[in-house]
């Protein structure tokens, strides 16, 4: 079964987002992921507090995406944005789809 990476980010510093594109998107490659969708073009249709920037990110398993969180490799990355903004990161099962 595959899994969805969801992140919803509000920016606090945006300093880390540069070094955090150009790396982080081919370790997302690298862990078997691929980007749905990267945007700050984002419309709240029902409740409060629209993120900056959100995206979503598909792995074909649940210990892929995991292990990408966890990496070593993406441990600075994180660090970096978890300094500079405030963070949702949801993991979510791809099931009961009809798509």
């Amino acid at each position: 079964m595959s899994y969805l990476l969801i992140v919803e980010t509000n920016m606090t510093n945006p300093s880390w987002v540069h070094d955090y594109l150009n790396n982080v998107t081919p370790l997302v490659s690298q862990f078997g992921g691929n980007y749905l969708t990267r945007s700050s073009a984002i419309e709240l249709l029902e409740g409060e507090n629209k993120p900056q920037f959100s995206l979503v990110a598909q792995f074909s398993s649940k210990e892929d995406a995991l292990s990408f969180y966890h990496s070593e490799e993406y441990k600075p990355f994180k660090q970096a944005r978890q300094s500079g903004s405030v963070s949702k990161f949801l993991l979510v099962p791809v099931e009961n789809a009809t798509a």
